[in-house]
């Protein structure tokens, strides 16, 4: 199979050797480089370039020596900082230095936190004593259990040219083509998301999706990885050596997605880490086997602050469609393992961690239904765009990525317009502690009333569909933002932009919640006022079915009316009551010009404006009747004179 040309576009590969005073560093480079021993070696040598010919990968290396004499461990921790791969070297006639490498030369990397691939070479093989020989993989096995990051070893002989130009070969490859990310030396397979990324390559070859590589799909596989076609000899051979081995590799139609995986186990197994690095690399994925950045369109998300971010049609349709196929049994409930299968062409599952993980409805059996699904979409979307996009190129999507988003307009031109257009909007929900704010969440959820109180303590996000009157659905994002972290958020100037309606909890038997709530209603629309970024807000009375406290009509309805917004809405959570609060946040964030509140320092600030404004326009028509009357005066003195 032919090797691909320049990995990774590495325009060269800086190697460091390193290890104690004597041990055959120089002699190693000068004779790597010139393929000659030298008979006389400067203590230490300047950078030696190898050539981009000298090595199939054609990528040009930099030999650079180090001194081990202690005037110079600073010069030498810089270069093994700038390193892509360190070479350390031991004398095999001198035990100690060997010896050195666990106890000095290894912790001293991990230290530095060097983290490149390690060769452990071996030099002076031809001093060692006949009578001292043993076996290289009985004496480096306990070293390299205990580090991990030691890539290969070798012994070599400068003097008898005994396997010197291999020692830069494998550490060249090591950087080109390392084994760390692709296979788990110890278990002796590989690793997850190398095993997602050839999941992924196998489907995009699998053009029938019959689930097996047919002989054509295998030729026009090794044609766009190595360029070169396979002949019907060599379809035969490799699906016999799968097939002797594991017979569900091969099928009546093919090669098998099991099959593909052992023989790309078999390659690195046998040393041809190139081979699945060439293969990866074709199909885009990059040193940390993911895709690389120019094959995510990150430039589409550019947006304004007040900006959001939403699937297409075009995306709803193809994630409706990946729904239907992984939903085997057409329950309307993708259980966890089967979310999982959709995203295991994917380096990890996005939803396995906060804010995605339990964020959506669960079914009475723990799984998604559609409208949970999408609705988990379309949080990863407005969060983390790039992630989302990311993602579906990972599950296939077939489309332009950019053509599976759309950036709304700005909410301060959908306040002017007073209509929202909008498929997701998504609501801060505000609140004292134990007011009830985790209780509405875990009510939009669906999940059961609970009397235990649990204080949130990070922002937490929740999401559902909402259906309106007339079947329309929108997608409403409810983040709780914990009592301590609202001076924290407001302390950012953007950061009401991204909130399309703002709610306000209190517990309404008690009056210190409320009062509380109120300060927080203050706080927020104040900042909305100073930004720009004023939101609608309205304020739920939670714990309906305790006694109000004795003020409290009173008290919330001279706040409502003083700040121009509607009046509390009393729910109980323990009733299941809900005063159809979720459809309001909706219809509320659909008119944005409403619901918004006003301060008296945002209602003194434009009554001053006005104030200043109509003095401007009295000073302007003071302005215009002087210069009018000037003018009069100046025409009537020109007829004087003239009739005189």
């Amino acid at each position: 199979m032919a090797k691909s040309s320049n990995p990774e576009g590495k325009p060269g590969v800086r190697i460091v050797v390193a290890g104690d005073r004597g041990t055959g560093k120089s002699s190693l480079i000068v004779t790597a480089a010139a393929e000659t021993f030298p008979t006389n070696v400067l203590r230490l040598l300047p950078p030696t370039r190898l050539p981009g010919d000298f090595y199939p990968d054609r990528v040009p290396i930099t030999i650079i020596d180090t001194s081990a004499n202690p005037e110079d461990r600073g010069k030498l921790a810089e270069e093994l900082k700038r390193a892509d791969a360190v070479v350390l070297t031991y004398a095999c006639d001198q035990p100690e230095t060997l010896n050195r490498l666990s106890t000095y030369w290894l912790p001293e990397l991990r230290q530095l936190e060097v983290k490149v691939p390690v060769i452990v070479v071996g030099c002076k093989l031809d001093l060692r004593d006949d009578q001292q020989q043993v076996s290289l993989e009985q004496v480096m096995s306990p070293i390299m259990q205990q580090f991990r990051e030691i890539e290969t070893c070798i012994e070599c002989s400068a003097y008898k040219h005994i396997q010197i130009p291999e020692v830069f070969y494998y550490a060249q490859k090591a950087v080109l083509h390392p084994t760390g990310p692709l296979f788990d030396q110890e278990s002796q397979t590989l690793k997850p998301r190398c095993v997602r990324a050839l999941k992924r390559i196998f489907i995009l070859c699998d053009h029938d999706r019959d689930g097996a590589l047919s002989d054509a799909e295998l030729n026009d596989f090794q044609v766009k990885c190595f360029n070169a076609p396979l002949q019907p000899s060599e379809i035969v051979g490799v699906k016999r050596v799968v097939q002797d081995k594991m017979v569900e590799g091969v099928n009546e139609r093919g090669l098998t997605l099991t099959g593909f995986l052992f023989l790309h186990a078999l390659f690195i197994e046998k040393g041809r880490l190139e081979t699945t690095w060439t293969v990866l690399r074709k199909f885009g994925y990059n040193n940390d086997i993911k895709l690389s950045d120019d094959l995510i369109p990150h430039s589409s998300v550019k947006r304004a602050p007040d900006q959001s971010v939403e699937l297409t049609n075009e995306a709803i349709e193809y994630l409706t469609g990946i729904y239907e196929l992984f939903d085997g049994d057409l329950d309307n409930n993708l259980r966890p393992v089967e979310v999982e299968d959709v995203f295991s062409t994917a380096p990890d599952s996005p939803w396995n961690d906060v804010p995605y993980k339990d964020a959506a409805e669960k079914t009475a059996l723990g799984g998604l239904s559609l409208d949970a699904f999408l609705s988990e979409w379309a949080l990863m979307t407005l969060l983390d765009p790039a992630r989302s996009l990311e993602n579906l190129i990972y599950i296939g999507y077939p489309g332009d990525p950019s053509s599976a988003i759309r950036v709304t307009k700005r909410r301060r031109l959908d306040r002017k317009k007073q209509q929202s257009e909008r498929n997701v909007f998504q609501c801060f929900v505000f609140g004292p502690a134990n007011a009830g704010k985790s209780v509405l969440i875990n009510s939009f959820l669906g999940r059961p009333y609970s009397d235990t109180y649990s204080p949130t303590i990070d922002d937490r996000y929740a999401v559902n569909v909402v259906e309106l009157p007339g079947g329309i659905k929108k997608t409403l994002v409810l983040r709780e933002i914990p009592e301590d972290g609202v001076a924290k958020l407001l302390s950012s100037k953007d950061s009401l932009a991204v909130c399309d309606i703002a709610v306000f909890v209190h517990d309404s038997s008690d009056e210190s919640s409320w009062k509380r709530a109120a300060e927080l209603l203050v706080d927020v629309a104040g900042h909305g006022e100073d930004t720009g970024y004023e939101v609608p807000c309205l304020i739920v009375a939670a714990k309906d079915d305790l006694d109000s406290f004795p003020t409290a009509i009173q008290d919330s309805t001279r706040v409502s009316q003083d700040m121009g917004i509607e009046a509390p809405i009393p729910i109980s959570s323990k009733l299941s009551d809900f005063n159809n609060i979720f459809r309001r946040i909706v219809n509320a964030a659909e008119h944005p010009h409403l619901s918004i509140p006003e301060t008296e320092a945002g209602r003194s600030r434009k009554q001053y404006h006005r104030l200043i404004n109509r003095s401007l326009m009295f000073v302007s028509v003071g302005a215009a009747v002087a210069i009018v009357g000037l003018a009069a005066y100046r025409v009537y003195a020109a007829r004087k004179n003239a009739s005189n």
